[in-house]
């Protein structure tokens, strides 16, 4: 791995587990009322682009943490619709 990658996996590693401490809140309140839905519904596109140009690239650190952020942010998003 070079400086580059490791870097990279920093970077996506940190703005990835950013998302935990809302979606633990979320999932346990169960409360969405001050989450902005249209937000949400940008933010999975923007990883779901993101994620695929990681796969056109064959950049690991693109992908893990777009797959692991589309399963956190996409989580919030499912519950902002359930308990809007």
């Amino acid at each position: 791995m070079n400086l580059t990658e490791l870097i990279g996996y920093i970077g996506a590693t940190l703005t990835t587990f950013a998302f935990v401490p809302q979606a633990i809140k979320t999932i346990r309140d169960k409360h969405t009322k001050d989450i902005s839905l249209f937000m949400y519904i940008i933010f999975v596109l923007g990883i779901s682009f993101w994620f695929v140009y990681g796969i056109l690239l064959n950049s690991m650190p693109i992908i893990l943490a777009n797959a692991v952020s589309f399963c956190l942010s996409g989580t919030i998003l499912v519950l902002k619709i359930k308990y809007k």
